[in-house]
């Protein structure tokens, strides 16, 4: 059995940075289950000792050292936070000085940086595609001269979540097209798509994992048969292959995957924040 390793992501802002390269780092071993927790806007003492009972706690009930990965800026809450006897990870500290050192500049000890509403521009951006996203998703809208890409593909292969992930993360207009059974009859695109051949990116899936996917949404239904979901994805990927529309299988992909495969084809460059 693994052992169980309490993990504490502590930020004197949302958490997101120090979960997201916690997360990265801990995904390289195997053998040990760890039990994670986000803490965020620690950014003061008073705070710091208050995460520090937690952190204690945690080592008692677990018999481990925890390990903290943390992203606070201000040394005294770092260092308040070293008291807990945890495992200290620093996320600035491997970095900041070789920066320093070849920008010949002091780093600002400034809070809330990476994501805060910093650049208006750039927010509002990632908004409006949000707007987008929802107003076209499963083709409620079919007004695509905005759109800077459109996924097709049969309902429940991923067209969803990449289209919402797309534009919160890159401020990406992500249109989202789903094909019918009057669409898949053909080996060609709906009419309505061929104007925007140039935007289209095609989503595919194992047949057996969509029909599990499918049973949970509609349990039992003609739509969550193993042959219905075979041939939806049979004659959507002889469309894809006619229409030579690039295409990725969502199986064993993550949103993430699929979006920066997504972005990466069709040469669509935007920067995450």
């Amino acid at each position: 059995m693994a052992s169980v390793r309490p993990v504490f992501y502590v930020s004197d802002g949302t958490g997101i940075t120090a979960e997201t390269i916690g997360h990265s780092l801990l995904t390289q071993f195997t053998e040990t289950r760890f039990v994670t927790e986000r803490i965020p806007f620690v950014d003061n003492v008073e705070r710091a000792r208050e995460v520090v009972e937690r952190i204690r706690l945690a080592a008692e009930q677990h018999g481990v050292r925890p390990v903290v990965v943390n992203s606070c800026v201000d040394s005294d809450v770092s260092s308040a936070l070293a008291e807990s006897g945890a495992l200290m990870l620093d996320v600035f500290a491997p970095f900041i000085e070789p920066l320093e050192r070849e920008l010949g500049e002091v780093r600002q000890r400034r809070m809330g940086q990476a994501h805060g509403m910093v650049d208006f521009e750039t927010y509002h951006r990632r908004i409006n595609a949000m707007n987008y996203a929802l107003t076209h998703d499963d083709g409620q809208s079919i007004d695509y001269g905005e759109a800077d890409v459109i996924l097709v593909a049969v309902s429940r292969a991923g067209k969803t979540p990449t289209c919402v992930y797309l534009a919160l993360h890159y401020g990406v207009r992500a249109a989202n097209y789903p094909l019918t059974d009057e669409d898949l009859d053909h080996d060609r695109l709906p009419p309505r798509l061929r104007p925007w051949r140039s935007k289209l990116f095609g989503l595919t899936i194992d047949p057996a994992r969509l029909h599990q996917i499918r049973q949970e949404r509609r349990p039992n239904s003609r739509y969550a048969q193993l042959e219905t979901c075979r041939r939806e994805v049979a004659a959507a990927e002889a469309m894809f292959r006619a229409e030579r529309i690039p295409t990725l299988s969502t199986t064993h992909t993550s949103i993430e995957e699929i979006a920066s495969k997504v972005l990466t084809t069709l040469g669509i460059r935007r920067e995450m924040f």
